[in-house]
């Protein structure tokens, strides 16, 4: 919802609308998290999720299928890879990593961008784009 109210209300009529059982999945962070910025900003923490790359908002829509449109729909714009580990250590939950594991801690945070990267091209490869 921080990310985009536009595509997040068309998720929601799209689900309601489907005749059948609706499933929406959203990125939704929590107190487990440990946002740095604090619970008070949740809504920006799930805009720069979707801005670097961390998430990303899609839909679908299996009305859709059998006819000519795709019922896969990447909405969010290409990422800027640049603010994705900065996006992670924002949260303690990846940041605690520094102090935990600090020989193995870059390795593994490349890695969650390195997955964030293959899940997207995943995404757009069923969009059709």
């Amino acid at each position: 919802m921080g990310a985009s109210p536009v595509q997040f209300f068309n998720a929601i009529k799209e689900a309601e609308a489907y005749d059948g059982p609706s499933l929406i999945i959203a990125y939704s962070p929590c107190i487990n998290h440990g946002l740095k910025a604090g619970m008070g900003l949740s809504q920006k923490e799930e805009k720069l999720a979707v801005e670097c790359g961390y998430w990303h908002l899609y839909r679908y829509n299996p009305a859709l299928e059998g006819t000519d449109k795709n019922p896969f729909s990447l909405d969010s714009k290409e990422p800027d890879w640049s603010k994705f580990q900065d996006f992670l250590k924002g949260e303690v939950r990846f940041a605690s990593l520094y102090k935990m594991f600090p020989d193995t801690a870059q390795e593994l945070l490349q890695k969650t961008e390195e997955f964030a990267k293959v899940r997207l091209d995943t995404y757009k490869r069923l969009a059709g784009k």
